[in-house]
């Protein structure tokens, strides 16, 4: 499956494009680590520097896209899409083989934006997979509204590998 590095959407055709999406290099990870020091990311993605870590060992993994989500030349926020089934989640055991799970949050310039991005890069996504996952932990209403905005639907809470409930939301093409 291509990677779909850079690609600019949002706007009718011949508008001023509105949100871009570039790969996520070494240079970035410092930015990173003061997003996910925020209180309103830590609280969700809790262990920062774990994270941070993760992040960077999946710049060189093929199964893993990873971008920093810009309005304009402002980078607003982080996601990641990768096949769903590669590292056996069980909460995706019923997806389809082709299914891509997304992974994301918001910097401070990107809160209060993430469902008009993510719609954005799930229309981009939807082209190369029938069905999009996001997981959300069930408290995390902000994430949840922001993605219930950007398309995705569902309420089933499953057990994720890490212990916690998972909500699936689900997009399709």
């Amino acid at each position: 499956m291509p990677k779909p590095w850079r690609v600019w959407t949002g706007l009718p055709p011949g508008w001023m494009p509105r949100f871009g999406f570039r790969p996520v290099t070494q240079a970035d990870l410092p930015l990173l680590a003061d997003w996910l020091a925020a209180p309103e990311v830590s609280r969700w993605w809790r262990g920062g520097e774990a994270e941070l870590a993760g992040i960077a060992e999946d710049l060189d993994e093929p199964a893993m896209w990873q971008w920093l989500v810009l309005e304009g030349d402002m980078p607003i926020a982080y996601a990641q899409a990768y096949p769903a089934h590669h590292w056996h989640a069980p909460h995706f055991h019923d997806l389809p083989g082709d299914a891509l799970a997304i992974d994301c949050f918001s910097g401070p310039q990107g809160f209060g934006r993430g469902g008009l991005w993510l719609s954005a890069l799930a229309e981009i996504l939807l082209a190369e997979a029938p069905v999009l996952v996001i997981d959300p932990e069930p408290g995390n209403h902000r994430a949840i509204r922001a993605y219930e905005k950007a398309g995705f639907s569902g309420a089933e809470l499953r057990m994720a590998e890490d212990g916690g409930r998972a909500r699936i939301m689900t997009r399709l093409r």
